[in-house]
């Protein structure tokens, strides 16, 4: 055996496991009562005009809820001049198409909004094989009204990775309701939860959305996807 990692007796592993699980329950409270406070945020009209491009042409902010009440945005990094999308927002848009039937199921309408043009936005999402709804707040201040664009002092642009939830009621007002960024949408991304109970983490280097050395575009991985994990023998 080469391991650097304690190895002990199932009677000692189990009360180091009781231990941890005592833990893990006080935090699922916890997140469940912080779920609760999220719900309870006060909210702020929406009083301004956004226009968006998408594969339909033109579309206003009321039109992204596709009949919906609730649309949650997320905001891809895709600058103007960037030549593709960010990989840790890639990462995450690889679980938006299997979610998005089940939302919808639940009143809620998924779409992605990014700075760059929007044929540009369509050839990367040919690229990577997705469905969702991706739409372009060019020459907009979507991005920068909601956060997800900031303005440095040198006259560049940060663009961040975050999601805001939006309810439309039924005068056909729109709310703001919530919005988080980088850390904060994490949990949207289904393959971290499977590998926080992987023996040997995440495998990140850095800040977040730093994926190691597996992090990539999906259509990039090559070898690194190595066969025997998927209905190989």
């Amino acid at each position: 055996m080469q391991t650097d990692h304690p190895v002990v007796s199932r009677q000692q592993w189990h009360i180091a496991r009781e231990a941890l699980l005592r833990r893990e329950k006080e935090l699922t409270r916890a997140t469940d009562a912080l779920a609760r406070d999220r719900m309870a945020l006060p909210w702020v009209q929406v009083d301004k005009s956004y226009t968006f491009e998408g594969a339909q042409g033109p579309q206003r902010l009321q039109d992204l809820f596709h009949g919906k009440r609730q649309l949650i945005v997320y905001h891809f990094m895709f600058g103007p001049d960037w030549e593709e999308g960010c990989v840790g927002c890639s990462f995450l848009a690889d679980h938006l198409d299997s979610a998005i039937m089940h939302l919808r199921h639940h009143d809620v309408c998924v779409v992605a909004v990014s700075r760059a043009p929007h044929d540009r936005l369509a050839a990367f999402k040919a690229r990577m094989g997705w469905d969702f709804d991706w739409y372009s707040s060019a020459g907009a201040d979507f991005n920068f009204d909601f956060g997800a664009s900031v303005p440095l002092a040198d006259g560049a642009v940060e663009e961040r990775s975050g999601a805001s939830a939006f309810f439309r009621d039924p005068d056909g007002e729109i709310f703001h309701t919530y919005s988080a960024f980088e850390r904060g949408v994490e949990r949207l991304a289904g393959a971290y939860n499977y590998l926080d109970i992987a023996p040997l983490g995440r495998n990140e280097q850095g800040p977040h959305f730093n994926l190691g050395d597996w992090g990539r575009h999906h259509d990039r991985y090559g070898d690194a996807a190595r066969p025997g994990c998927h209905g190989q023998r």
